[in-house]
């Protein structure tokens, strides 16, 4: 099939560069001597998955249960779900650990501990937390020296139903840096602030098997995993325009793309408009582009995926993306009706969303397979 074929928008995925990006991330962990457990609510396909890691050869993580069972039924079954937990979702856990998964949960008050705990005790069930560390102020989590951190370990420890798993946190700051200095200052921040958590553990006289950070910022730009014992980070497989921004990738490591078709010209406003809208790139604004503008995308060849003069996604409404021609050296006749054009995504993880599969192209106007993946929740 070619790419002119396809019915716009169509999700798109370049099948070197995911490969390329995959085996960055591997090289750089393994160099610094500490394991991956990818995160894999970016992709949320066993085709992009296995391209990773095997069934049976590591951990994942995953955002939601519908990943963790979809997964399981792909034979993964080390599984570390990275959302705060509350008793309502634990009967469906208990079902998918009855079904063979490892599950791994997370919570960072004591009042889900005490809570996991009389669920398990009435479900028969035992499991495994982790506390969440909050690194630098972006998200839940507790700072790293709270004496709270002890408490929770200990009831943990102690309480029937529940076991101390370790700890674990997410540099979500990492996505306020830009370039290598920033990134790699931030990368030790969050080392610095799991590993001083697990630290005050084993000071009150308990295991803190395992120390788990990430993000796709951070993994790359560690100059250190000393006493971490794994990484997450999920968004690297594809990259996309945050990224790219933050001096992460270029953007010829973006992996994926949304194809999309020019379905109309406004030459009063000087812009030309496509099919590809906030449901097709997803409405996250993203980083600010070259020319200090918001935007919603940038548009690009439509089969060798090279970016074009200035042409950014200005704004959008629900099925139309409007593309301003005011700061490009392109013509409406240069982008006439009905011509495709591939836009790069700001956020990966959301504009996949809307899709249930990629078309995996051969880097040039081949669509050589169809990869499935799972949504919702």
């Amino acid at each position: 099939m070619q790419l002119s074929s396809l019915n716009t928008p169509a999700l798109l995925l370049d099948q070197a560069r995911l490969d390329r990006n995959i085996q960055t991330m591997n090289g750089k962990i393994q160099s610094l001597s500490s394991r991956l457990r990818p995160h894999l609510k970016t992709c949320k396909s066993r085709s992009v998955a296995e391209r990773i890691l095997k069934p049976g050869d590591g951990g994942i993580t995953v955002s939601t249960l519908k990943e963790a069972e979809y997964f399981l039924e792909q034979g993964y079954t080390d599984i570390l779900y990275a959302i705060s937990i509350v008793p309502g979702k634990l009967q469906q856990i208990k079902t998918l650990m009855d079904q063979g998964a490892k599950l791994t949960l997370l919570l960072d008050t004591v009042e889900a501990a005490r809570l996991v705990a009389k669920t398990a005790v009435q479900l028969n069930a035992e499991f495994p937390c982790l506390i969440e560390i909050d690194c630098d102020g972006k998200r839940a989590g507790l700072k790293p020296g709270d004496a709270t951190i002890s408490d929770i370990a200990n009831l943990l420890h102690r309480q029937k139903g529940t076991s101390l798993a370790g700890v674990m946190t997410h540099a979500g700051g990492s996505y306020y840096c830009k370039g290598e200095t920033e990134l790699a200052a931030m990368a030790e921040q969050e080392r610095a602030a799991i590993t001083e958590a697990a630290e005050q553990i084993r000071t009150a006289g308990l295991t803190c098997p395992i120390v788990s950070m990430g993000s796709t910022p951070t993994a790359l730009f560690a100059k250190s995993l000393e006493g971490v014992t794994e990484v997450r980070a999920g968004v690297y497989v594809f990259h996309d325009l945050v990224m790219q921004a933050l001096g992460v990738c270029d953007d010829t490591d973006i992996a994926l793309s949304v194809l999309s078709t020019i379905i109309s010209h406004n030459r009063s406003e000087n812009r030309i408009l496509i099919d590809a809208g906030g449901l097709a790139l997803s409405a996250d604004p993203g980083k600010k582009n070259p020319l200090g503008e918001q935007h919603y995308g940038l548009a690009c060849d439509p089969v060798t995926c090279k970016p074009l003069d200035n042409l950014w996604v200005t704004s959008t409404n629900q099925e139309h993306g409007l593309i301003s021609l005011d700061k490009t050296s392109l013509t409406f006749d240069d982008l006439p009706i009905g011509k495709q054009l591939r836009i790069l995504p700001n956020h990966a993880c959301m504009t996949a969303a809307a899709y249930s599969g990629y078309h995996v192209t051969d880097g040039g106007p081949v669509i050589i397979d169809y990869w499935e993946r799972c949504n919702h929740w």
